[in-house]
C-alpha cells in the first residue's frame, strides 16, 4: 500500500558566514482541513528522552501507515532546536539557553492574541466551528506578516508556523531527576485528562498563564484569551497543547522510550488521529494540581545537597527532605542545614548534581493550594 510519510527540510538563516542550518519535519496523513496533530521533541536540546521517544513513536506510525490507518494529519518534529544542539561546551551539550542572548529556548514564544483579536473582531460567527475556521486564517495571515531578525527568532517562528492550526499538540521534555509530569492549560481541563492518564503521568499541572510564555502556551493560551475579549461569541479552547516531561534526563532506554511511545500513539488512537480500537484508558494516577502550587525549594546556603526523599514520594508540611552539609561552615552546628517545606504534596522533580548555592532551586514539589499569586513567573530558569 502506498504510505502518506513525507519528509521535509526546512532551512532557517544563517547566523555567521558559510553556516546555515535545517529543521526537518516528517508528515503523515494529507492534510485536507481534517484533524491535525503536532509532536516536537528536544526544544531543550540537552534533555535526551524525547529523542528517543521520536524515533519509536515513528517506527510506530510507520506501521499504522503502511497499514493505512494513519487517520488525521501527524506532523513530527524529531530535532525541534537545530541551534541547540549544536552548542557544545567542554564535552557538555548546552542547549537550554541559546550562547548568542543567553535566553531560554522554551520561554518568550510568540504571542499572537492582540493581532488576531484586531483581525476578527468584526468577523466572528455564531458557531464555534466557523471561529476556529476564522481564527486560524488569522493566524496564518499574522505568521505570514512577520519577519524574524534572528536564527532563534526564526526558529521560535516556524515552529509556530508548522502547529499554529493543530488540534493537539505535545512538546516533549523532561527534567534533571524526576518522575513523568504534564504541564497544561487550566481551560483544557478535565477533557485532556486523558493525556497524563494514558502517559501515566504522577503529576498534572495546570496554569492559564505560566508567565513567560513557553511553547505549548503560545499554540494553547491563544483560544482562552480571544474567548475573554470576545465573550458572546462561542470560542473553544481548539488546541490541546501540553508540556509532556519524561522523567529525567538519564531516563534514557529503549523500554521507557517504545513504553512512552505507545502511550501516545494510544492518545492519538483514542482521539481519532489513528484508526482501530485503543484499549481501555488508565486510571488517572492523581488528580491535577495548579501550577501556582508548585514549591519550588531553594537552598539557604552553600555546600553538598543530600536528598531523603525520592521523586514521586509524597512528603508532608515540615518533613525534612534534604540536608546541605557544608564541611567548612564555622559553627558545628551550620554543618549541616536540613530543608523542610511548607505543605503536604508530591515531589516530582529534583536536581540531578548534589551541589546548592544560596537560592539555587534543589526540588520541587507539587501542592493543592495556590502559593503564588496571578501574575507572578509560575516557571524556573
Amino acid at each position: 500500500m502506498m504510505t502518506t510519510r513525507t519528509a521535509e527540510k526546512h532551512l532557517l538563516p544563517a547566523a555567521s558566514m558559510g553556516n546555515t542550518r535545517t529543521l526537518t519535519s516528517i508528515r503523515y496523513g494529507v492534510g485536507s482541513g481534517g484533524k491535525k496533530a503536532y509532536i516536537q521533541a528536544g526544544l531543550h536540546a540537552d534533555e535526551p528522552p524525547g529523542f528517543l521517544v521520536m524515533h519509536h513513536l515513528m517506527q510506530r506510525l510507520d506501521h499504522a501507515d503502511a497499514d493505512g490507518a494513519i487517520a488525521g494529519e501527524i506532523v513530527l518534529v524529531p530535532v525541534a532546536n537545530p541551534i541547540g544542539v549544536a552548542q557544545w561546551r567542554d564535552e557538555i551539550l548546552q542547549g537550554r539557553f541559546d550562547f548568542y542572548n543567553s535566553i531560554n529556548f522554551n520561554r518568550q514564544h510568540l504571542d499572537l492574541s492582540a493581532q488576531v483579536a484586531d483581525r476578527i473582531k468584526d468577523r466572528l460567527g455564531d458557531t464555534a466551528e466557523e471561529n476556529v475556521t476564522l481564527i486560524r486564517q488569522a493566524m496564518a495571515e499574522v505568521l505570514g506578516s512577520m519577519a524574524p531578525a534572528d536564527e532563534a527568532e526564526y526558529l521560535k517562528h516556524l515552529l509556530l508556523l508548522l502547529s499554529y492550526d493543530a488540534d493537539i499538540v505535545l512538546d516533549l521534555h523532561c527534567d534533571d531527576q524526576a518522575v513523568l509530569h504534564v504541564y497544561l492549560g487550566t481551560p483544557l481541563w478535565p477533557d485532556a485528562a486523558d493525556l497524563p492518564a494514558q502517559l501515566g503521568a504522577q503529576v498534572t499541572l495546570l496554569a492559564e498563564d505560566s508567565g513567560v510564555t513557553p511553547y505549548d502556551e503560545a499554540c494553547s493560551r491563544i483560544w482562552w484569551q480571544l474567548a475573554q475579549r470576545f465573550p458572546h461569541q462561542p470560542i473553544p479552547p481548539a488546541c490541546l497543547s501540553a508540556t509532556v516531561e519524561l522523567r529525567g534526563t538519564a531516563d534514557v532506554s529503549h523500554e521507557l522510550a517504545s513504553g512512552d511511545a505507545e502511550n501516545i500513539f494510544l492518545f492519538l488512537q483514542r482521539r481519532g488521529f489513528i484508526r482501530g480500537r485503543a484499549p481501555d484508558l488508565p486510571e488517572l494516577c492523581n488528580d491535577a494540581t495548579p501550577l501556582r502550587g508548585v514549591e519550588h525549594i531553594k537552598a539557604p546556603a552553600s555546600g553538598i545537597v543530600v536528598f531523603f526523599k525520592e521523586p514521586g514520594e509524597r512528603v508532608e508540611a515540615g518533613e525534612v527532605i534534604a540536608e546541605i552539609v557544608n564541611p567548612l561552615a564555622s559553627a558545628k552546628k551550620a554543618r549541616v542545614i536540613r530543608i523542610t517545606r511548607s505543605i503536604a504534596g508530591i515531589l516530582f522533580a529534583r536536581k540531578a548534581d548534589r551541589y546548592a548555592r544560596p537560592g539555587r532551586v534543589l526540588a520541587k514539589i507539587s501542592g493543592k493550594k495556590p502559593l503564588k499569586k496571578k501574575g507572578e513567573n509560575l516557571l524556573t530558569l
